[in-house]
C-alpha cells in the first residue's frame, strides 16, 4: 500500500469509527484520551528532531518539554479528548529501554498462592 493509500484509509477509517460510535450510543467509548500517534522512521536523532520539528510547523504547537528528560523528542494537538501526537524516542533513552527488557523473564517473584481467595480452603 502506498502511502498516499494508506493516508487516505487512515481518514476514512477514523470516519467510519466516527460514524460508527455517532450511530450506536450503546457501545461506549474510552473514559480517556483517546491517541493517534505518529513514530518518524528512525534515524539519526538529528533527523528524527528535525521531522518532529517540522511537524511543530505544520500543527503550530511546540515541543512538549516534560518529555525531555525521559529520551522523548515530541509534539501534539488536542482535538477534545483525542490526541494526535507526533514522538521520537532518541537513541539514548531505546538504549535504556532495551537494557531494562534484556532482563525479561530473568527475574521470577515468589507467589504464594494462599492469600489468593480462589485457593482459600
Amino acid at each position: 500500500m502506498s502511502t498516499t493509500d494508506h493516508r487516505a484509509a487512515t481518514i476514512a477509517g477514523l470516519r467510519a469509527l466516527a460514524d460508527f460510535l455517532e450511530a450506536n450510543p450503546a457501545v461506549p467509548v474510552p473514559r480517556g484520551s483517546v491517541l493517534v500517534s505518529y513514530f518518524p522512521k528512525r534515524a539519526s536523532d538529528a533527523e528524527m528532531r528535525a521531522e518532529i520539528d517540522r511537524l511543530t510547523g505544520l500543527l503550530g504547537t511546540a515541543i512538549h518539554s516534560p518529555s525531555l528528560p525521559y529520551g522523548h523528542y515530541s509534539t501534539g494537538l488536542d482535538f477534545g479528548p483525542v490526541r494526535y501526537e507526533a514522538i521520537a524516542i532518541l537513541a539514548d533513552a531505546r538504549a535504556r529501554h532495551e537494557a531494562l527488557i534484556s532482563y525479561d523473564g530473568c527475574v521470577t517473584p515468589d507467589t504464594d498462592t494462599n492469600d489468593d481467595p480462589a485457593h482459600a480452603a
